[in-house]
């Protein structure tokens, strides 16, 4: 029983993460996920996503599930 998360570009440099797994019990949103691999608040504007799928920070989550964090894209 576990979740996969995945941290990008700027995200994976500050919490020196690129790819962990998590045990599933006890953690049941996004924002749990969060706070199990940091002990900071996420910085403004982060976007998560739940099996390649755009999601809020109150979204659920389940053995299982992919959980990806980064930061806002932005282009020119």
């Amino acid at each position: 029983m576990s979740i996969t998360v995945k941290c990008f570009a700027s995200l994976r440099e500050r919490l020196g993460l690129a790819e962990t797994t998590l045990a599933a019990q006890n953690i049941g949103t996004v924002d749990a996920v969060w706070r199990a691999v940091s002990r900071e608040s996420p910085p403004a504007n982060t976007l998560v996503a739940v099996n390649q799928e755009y999601a809020r920070w109150d979204s659920a989550v389940k053995d299982g599930d992919e959980v990806a964090f980064f930061p806002p894209v932005t282009g020119g």
